[in-house]
């Protein structure tokens, strides 16, 4: 369900709230904390206080950016912080999960519980390792959580800055990649309205620039790949460490390539884990064969953590899962 199908009920926990805590996913994009930028100027309108929840040590290079130009304008917290700042009255006290519905992907799981009242607003599928609590706004037809909240601040004639509409169209354009995927009317109009009232692509391009070194370590995933009927499956070795990130940007790029309609990427996150980020153009329904890796996803994109296993063992097991289901079609 749309979130201005749920603006109503949406407003009605902010109003009667006297202090709403804000957290996206662990290691933040530009969605994700456009995401919780946006939803604060919109609490803000209401006249209550708001507080983002930044447990992350470490930061892709866009979001640093605007954790730096943004310093003081915003109440950015730690989970530690949070039991001094809670309203003594339990009920005034509301906890927005941004740009995810997964509990272990949560910047603090602990907030779940410590904040009974909850809103979920996020475009990712819903399962049933889903937050289960709370007002449920989960819209996987939508681009990006950034498409949400922007529909959200048109309907309600929220006045934004330019700035801010800025930071809302770079999470739009990160999360399609650069409006090749999951683009419909609805996200054209929304970037044609956060243009109207001053968002600046120069500066989305800015906010998009990479590290160079990150990305030459990156390209190194390029390197092995196998291709199974317009399916790109790239993996990395069992000694290099990448982010969850990493993978997602590797696994946007194939994409570009020609007779490449989808693609996997296996990389090693830490020392006992190993990520897969899946993205497709639509043909193929990803999240099916992460599934069977406990993760999940729809026919665009997907991820999935395995604990225990090689590179090599979870590459052979994916390469027949995708086989498997190419014979079925």
């Amino acid at each position: 369900m749309s979130i201005l199908d749920n603006r109503k009920n949406l407003l009605k926990q902010i109003k009667k709230s006297r202090k709403v805590f804000l957290m996206a996913h662990k290691n933040l994009d530009l969605d994700a904390l456009g995401a919780c930028i946006g939803m604060s100027l919109i609490v803000s309108h209401f006249n209550k206080e708001s507080y983002i929840v930044i447990d992350d040590k470490n930061h892709e290079l866009g979001v640093s950016k605007i954790l730096a130009e943004l310093e003081g304008c915003f109440n950015f917290i730690k989970s530690s912080d949070v039991d001094d700042i809670l309203c003594s009255y339990p009920k005034k006290n509301l906890l927005i999960v941004l740009d995810t519905n997964k509990k272990e992907l949560v910047q603090n799981i602990d907030l779940l519980s410590k904040i009974s009242r909850k809103v979920i607003i996020d475009h990712h599928e819903y399962e049933r390792k889903s937050i289960q609590d709370g007002l449920i706004i989960v819209d996987n037809n939508v681009s990006s959580t950034c498409e949400m909240i922007t529909s959200l601040v048109e309907k309600e004639k929220i006045d934004i800055d330019s700035y801010y509409a800025t930071l809302l169209l770079s999470g739009i354009v990160l999360d399609t990649n650069n409006f090749t995927l999951k683009t419909n009317s609805e996200t054209y109009y929304s970037a044609y309205f956060l243009s109207c009232i001053g968002a600046s692509t120069k500066k989305v391009q800015y906010l998009l620039k990479q590290d160079l070194k990150e990305y030459t370590e990156r390209q190194k995933l390029t390197t092995d790949i196998t291709i199974i009927d317009k399916i790109a499956v790239a993996k990395g070795t069992n000694y290099a460490k990448y982010r969850r990130e990493d993978l997602a940007k590797v696994a946007d790029n194939l994409l570009f390539f020609n007779g490449v309609e989808a693609s996997f990427v296996i990389g090693r996150l830490t020392d006992k884990v190993v990520g897969i980020s899946a993205r497709s153009m639509g043909n193929y329904d990803i999240g099916v064969i992460l599934k069977s890796f406990k993760g999940g996803g729809d026919q665009y994109n997907g991820a999935a953590r395995i604990e225990g296993d090689t590179i090599g063992n979870i590459n052979q097991k994916l390469i027949k899962l995708i086989k498997e289901q190419d014979k079925e079609d």
